[in-house]
């Protein structure tokens, strides 16, 4: 094990492996980017890409770094309440599998906004997708600013080098995702997803072999942890069971259902079924890392209150959470170890990022730009202003991440919720208006939308927008962010199917 006092348990050998890595996934990106003729190759990989791929490039797109970085600490400092959220993980695949997909994959497209047009009109598409493109934004910058936070804590560097560490693995995953598209995207998040699971082996097997055995495994509940019930209507409960699994059922059923970046993953397969696999594969994936990251949280619990001599700069377990993994990373595995753990977390970045730039692109070029132009683009100045969106929208999210998200208040779990949380539901409000309601009009899904929007928020940033308008709270303090999507969803189909029912009224009246 590297040196306790040490700044960091980083060696040449590390620094070998991750350079080593970062060539990799640039050749990938330089090897695709050679093969592709049009647009359809670039966006979407021609239709008949395989479904394993798929699967687990859309898990690694959507969960990698919130996963990797944000659990582990929730276990040490919070309680075990989200293990709960595997409880949510079979109903998600049935009704995503069997409700959303089949109706989705009827249509051939390469933007999910292109849906919208027909039911509710042109200027729903466009407010979708300019929704979409503000909170994928919003995800991708926060999914580079966690892993770099990491990054730093690995490397013993100080909060100011925090614009370096991001433009580097953002300047690495825009160059190979602006070049090789799809394609490359998916098959570097292979890489990416084995190098992550395989980190969070090695913290498991290494603390096992401190401890010669399993009795870093908590059998009782830790005097640190909250109080996380079954169920309570109390907005000012942190966390509860019911509110884990709801939260993790809506926020599929949103991100699938409307998420050019899932719906994008399920149009590259070519097929219902072969979706339906890559959902599955997904949906496996996801089961796996979940109980594997429970175990990781439970064992940094156990080795820290064994050790805590190791805890950064004399903090207690609950101060350090969000830490600890990282600092276990590069200060307790062997030389060469966390180098590849390193590059895990590069990964966990990268991963996140090469997909959101690649759908942005898609969604800028196929809703904005053909629309704008009089004349349509030629195949091969499509791939070229495809390429240079993708470019351009990277140095944007990596711009967000350095210098914006770290104002979002709480712990990594925390600013995960209230970044993401915060326009998916008013984002899937126009698809379910136009595909489950039959009465519903364009004005009724752009007020669901508006409407959506401010109950998110409001519940998502309750404290800071009352202390702002000096206003004191009655009934409560602080809302959980297990309320954001619940209130946003539910605000959102009563006010849109309520504009639609009137607006009908008014023209039957007229008539």
């Amino acid at each position: 094990m590297s040196d306790p006092g040490s700044a960091t348990g980083l060696d040449w050998l590390d620094v070998i492996v991750v350079g080593v890595y970062i060539g990799l996934v640039l050749g990938i990106g330089w090897y695709y980017g050679r093969q592709q003729r049009n647009t359809d190759e670039y966006f979407v990989g021609n239709r008949g890409m395989n479904s394993t791929l798929v699967g687990i490039s859309m898990y690694a797109t959507l969960f990698s770094t919130i996963t990797y970085l944000s659990t582990p600490g929730e276990y040490l400092s919070k309680g075990p309440v989200i293990f709960c959220t595997l409880f949510s993980i079979p109903i998600v695949y049935f009704l995503v599998g069997y409700w959303i997909i089949p109706v989705y994959m009827k249509h051939r497209v390469t933007s999910a906004y292109e849906l919208l047009e027909d039911r509710l009109g042109v200027k729903v598409r466009l407010l979708a997708a300019g929704l979409f493109i503000l909170i994928r934004l919003a995800w991708m910058s926060l999914l580079i600013y966690l892993p770099a936070i990491s990054i730093l804590e690995m490397l013993g560097l100080e909060e100011k080098w925090l614009p370096a560490v991001v433009f580097t693995t953002g300047g690495v995953a825009i160059v190979y995702a602006s070049i090789g598209g799809l394609r490359a995207v998916v098959v570097t998040d292979l890489f990416q997803f084995l190098l992550l699971f395989g980190g969070a082996i090695l913290v498991i097997a290494t603390v096992t072999f401190n401890f010669g055995g399993f009795d870093w495994f908590p059998t009782s509940w830790q005097p640190g942890w909250d109080r996380q019930p079954l169920f309570s209507t109390d907005p000012n409960v942190r966390v509860t069971v019911f509110g884990t699994i709801l939260g993790g059922v809506l926020w599929w059923l949103c991100t699938a259902g409307s998420d050019q970046t899932a719906i994008q993953r399920f149009m590259s397969t070519g097929s219902a079924a072969a979706a339906r696999r890559s959902f599955l594969i997904n949906s496996c994936a996801g089961a796996s890392v979940a109980l594997l990251l429970a175990l990781v949280g439970f064992s940094l619990l156990g080795f820290y209150q064994a050790h805590p001599e190791f805890l950064p700069d004399g903090q207690s377990i609950e101060e350090s959470a969000d830490k600890l993994f990282p600092s276990y990373l590069a200060r307790r595995l062997p030389g060469g170890v966390a180098g590849l753990v390193l590059a895990a977390l590069f990964a966990a970045a990268m991963s996140s990022l090469d997909s959101g730039v690649n759908s942005i692109s898609a969604v800028t070029l196929t809703d904005f730009v053909d629309r704008c132009r009089s004349r349509p683009l030629t195949e091969k100045q499509r791939i070229l202003a495809a390429r240079s969106l993708a470019f351009g929208i990277g140095l944007i999210v990596v711009c967000v991440s350095s210098f914006v998200i770290k104002h979002v208040p709480g712990n990594f779990m925390e600013i995960t919720n209230r970044v993401s949380n915060l326009l998916i539901s008013p984002l899937f409000l126009p698809f379910f208006m136009a595909i489950f309601v039959p009465f519903s009009t364009a004005k009724g899904a752009i007020a669901a939308m508006i409407s959506s929007s401010a109950a998110a928020i409001v519940v998502a940033y309750w404290k800071p927008l009352v202390a702002t308008l000096g206003i004191e709270p009655v009934f409560f303090k602080e809302i959980s962010f297990q309320w954001i999507q619940p209130c946003a969803l539910v605000t959102g189909i009563a006010v849109g199917c309520g504009v639609s029912l009137l607006e009908r009224m008014v023209k039957r009246q007229v008539a």
